[in-house]
């Protein structure tokens, strides 16, 4: 059999990953028959990238990685960025007092670095299963240079409520919803969807030769760039309207029995 997509895209949380956050052995080999084979397998998630690196090693892999939902793209191997989208602050300090009066938990990213001004055991267990160390810091006079992405993190019913009261205000940011319990504010010009068409154009990949798998919807902009778009079966509605194809759960395997029945030719 031969190979039928130069790359593919793979989203980690939900995606690539357990909900446990366990990489199952099924998949790894999966991914890594299609990297033998010649794809450019390109982790595109949420995550910044110390928190993805861990999983590129798991994998047993190296190359590009799309973070902070695109708002960073970096080459593993020696950590050169080659695309950034930073926040414009304006708007940053009624974001951040919004979570401070509504006790919403946020942290700030640069394309490395991240901070935070507290912490709960709650808070400390995720970002464990993340595999990320935040620094400690105050916001109260200057923000870190070069900020692409503040995350909030609360229940599904504080972030629904959030996400409804920051769409109403029409911010001149993105909000992105990257999970039930997650919302990401970034740059309106940053996407997974425009950093793999700027990856593909830079590495001459035609979009008819990806094939793309994601199951949230910071994933749907990558979905209907990719020549083929996966759609995990855990994810929401929405999601799955977007993708032209469904895959199983994360929880069984979903990415490798895609990647096998999908990613190679017959014949």
């Amino acid at each position: 059999m031969k190979l039928g997509y130069d790359l593919i895209a793979l989203d980690v949380d939900g995606t690539l990953l357990t909900d446990d956050h366990n990489l199952l052995e099924e998949v790894k080999e999966a991914v890594q028959e299609a990297a033998q084979a010649g794809a450019d397998i390109v982790l595109c998630t949420g995550r910044g990238p110390m928190g993805t690196f861990p999983v590129l090693a798991e994998l047993e892999l190296s190359g590009i990685l799309i973070t902070h939902n695109g708002a960073a793209t970096i080459r593993s191997e020696d950590r050169e960025v080659l695309f950034q989208y930073d926040i414009d602050s304006g708007e940053l300090m009624e974001i951040l007092d919004y979570c401070r009066v509504n006790r919403i938990h946020f942290d700030l990213s640069t394309t490395f670095d991240m901070y935070v001004e507290a912490v709960t055991e709650e808070v400390m267990k995720m970002y464990e299963h993340h595999q990320v160390e935040p620094i400690m810091g105050s916001f109260a006079e200057r923000f870190p240079d070069g900020m692409v992405k503040i995350t909030l993190f609360g229940s599904k019913e504080q972030m629904d409520l959030t996400q409804t009261y920051w769409e109403k205000r029409k911010s001149s940011l993105q909000f992105i919803r990257s999970g039930d319990f997650f919302i990401d504010v970034q740059s309106p010009s940053s996407s997974k969807g425009v950093a793999l068409k700027q990856l593909a154009e830079v590495k001459g990949i035609d979009r008819e030769k990806i094939l793309a798998i994601g199951n949230y919807y910071n994933d749907i902009s990558m979905l209907e760039y990719a020549g083929l778009g996966i759609a995990m079966s855990n994810s929401p509605e929405s999601v799955k309207q977007a993708a032209d194809q469904i895959a199983g759960s994360n929880n069984e395997g979903g990415v490798a029995a895609a990647i096998r029945q999908y990613a190679w030719q017959q014949g």
